[in-house]
């Protein structure tokens, strides 16, 4: 079984060795581990932000910035792309942000590979059928700071590996790198969709693809946050090619997929979250979706089409 540690290796072993022109800095903590900071002392490059986004997907996705990406004939941004044969295992398996990392007055938000290892958490890796046992853990993490030894302690111990194998990736919201992964979560909002909400399998979807804004980059990290989700729930495109059984009923799901259709849709991310006390867990989950859903079944040839492109909300969030 292919080892999304193993396949991201590569790709950080490209940020080590271009570190000085990626403006990325590399550090080894006194245990031997790693730290790849991708924006915090640094400004980062967009091809960082490419990297960093195929790290977070195990290495089994192709991701590219796309300079100018039109949402219509007034509106442009870039745009990341992802394309993906490995839609459960990249985006379930890797990319989740399933990783609550904190380790005294540390925390981050934990994607990437490494999280198969730990099995953050054990119940999507039975439900994609997926395991890795590298004796690599590469995580990354949405934190405003740098880890130290005791976060690679933690790290190292629930990956089973030694803290010399660890390789950690930094990037706060508020920063370009930033920006441009969390656009690069497009694909893995629909997968994470269709099975924490709508309980499909998602080994059925064979082929993935999508591409979303790169959010503006501001330095307020809730208003960071809010933006760079909205360019997913407002802007992000997407389109899945999945093998359907009898029983299945693929329309209902794709009606049912794109965030226009959870409850609280209808204003910015950042407006819902504050309304909500800043609790993650009084938003509707629905509405981390993609704006806008494709969906071909290869075993019936169908094509199914629900959501759109809010072009007015994208303003509204990014201030225009």
């Amino acid at each position: 079984m292919v080892s999304v540690n193993v396949e991201a290796k590569e790709f950080v072993d490209k940020l080590i060795d271009n570190a000085e022109e990626l403006d990325v800095s590399i550090s080894k903590l006194n245990n031997g581990a790693t730290i790849i900071d991708c924006g915090v002392n640094v400004s980062g490059s967009f091809i960082a932000g490419e990297l960093y986004t195929t790290i977070c997907l195990g290495g089994l996705a192709q991701v590219k910035v796309l300079i100018p990406g039109d949402l219509s004939d007034n509106f442009s941004l870039p745009v990341v792309s992802i394309q993906t044969d490995f839609p459960a295992v990249s985006t379930l398996g890797a990319q989740k942000a399933g990783w609550s990392v904190s380790v005294g007055d540390f925390f981050a938000l934990g994607s990437g590979p490494a999280r198969a290892l730990a099995k953050k958490p054990a119940e999507t890796y039975k439900e994609i059928d997926y395991e890795d046992d590298a004796n690599i853990a590469i995580l990354t993490l949405e934190a405003d700071k740098l880890p130290d030894e005791n976060v690679v302690e933690q790290i190292a111990k629930e990956s089973n590996v030694n803290p010399d194998d660890v390789y950690l990736l930094v990037a706060p919201t508020s920063s370009l790198v930033g920006s441009i992964q969390i656009a690069g979560r497009v694909v893995e909002n629909g997968t994470y969709k269709m099975l924490e909400a709508l309980h499909f399998d998602v080994k059925k979807v064979k082929f993935a693809a999508g591409s979303a804004p790169i959010a503006p980059i501001d330095p307020d990290p809730l208003k960071a946050m809010g933006k760079t989700n909205d360019a997913v729930l407002f802007g992000g495109r997407t389109y899945y090619y999945l093998e359907s059984e009898e029983g299945d009923n693929i329309k209902e799901m794709t009606e049912k997929l794109p965030s226009s259709a959870a409850d609280g849709y209808g204003k910015p991310f950042f407006d819902v979250f504050k309304e909500a006390d800043f609790d993650f867990y009084q938003i509707d989950k629905g509405m981390f979706a993609p704006a806008e859903v494709v969906i071909n079944d290869l075993r019936t040839g169908e094509l199914f089409k629900a959501g759109y492109v809010n072009i007015d909300l994208l303003k509204k969030s990014f201030g225009l």
